[in-house]
């Protein structure tokens, strides 16, 4: 999975490396909202780039409603089936352990703005 925006999220701006399953669900299972970012592969996805940089922005334009890890290789196919959140790139929400909901792909910045005010005002996980 190595990219330099990758790698810049979880050594720059010290965000989770989340590499187990048990260290993805204490990480998940805290209070308030997490952004799990899924990356894919990005030799062969030149869209994880473009999230590795917008999902930063995202965070900072929403002012800590919601903290963020990146999810390893070596659990991301697991947790891809899980959630049955299967492209890549992709953004998981998710609320004291509960998935409240996704974004697939890369967007426009108005797009993630609305979509991610509509799942962070969700009272209750998506099943």
């Amino acid at each position: 999975m190595t990219h330099p925006l990758i790698d810049r999220l979880t050594d720059e701006m010290g965000w989770p490396l989340l590499a187990e399953k048990e260290a993805l669900a204490a990480y998940v299972g805290r209070p308030g909202v997490h952004v799990l970012f899924v990356p894919g592969d990005p030799k062969r996805n030149l869209e994880t780039a473009d999230v590795a940089v917008i999902l930063p922005e995202l965070r900072m334009a929403f002012q800590g409603k919601f903290d963020c890890a990146v999810v390893a290789d070596a659990i991301e196919a697991d947790l891809r089936q899980d959630t049955k959140v299967l492209k890549t790139p992709s953004l998981i929400f998710f609320r004291e352990g509960k998935m409240i909901g996704a974004l697939p792909k890369v967007r426009d910045w108005d797009e993630y703005v609305l979509r991610i005010t509509q799942i962070i005002s969700q009272p209750e996980a998506v099943q």
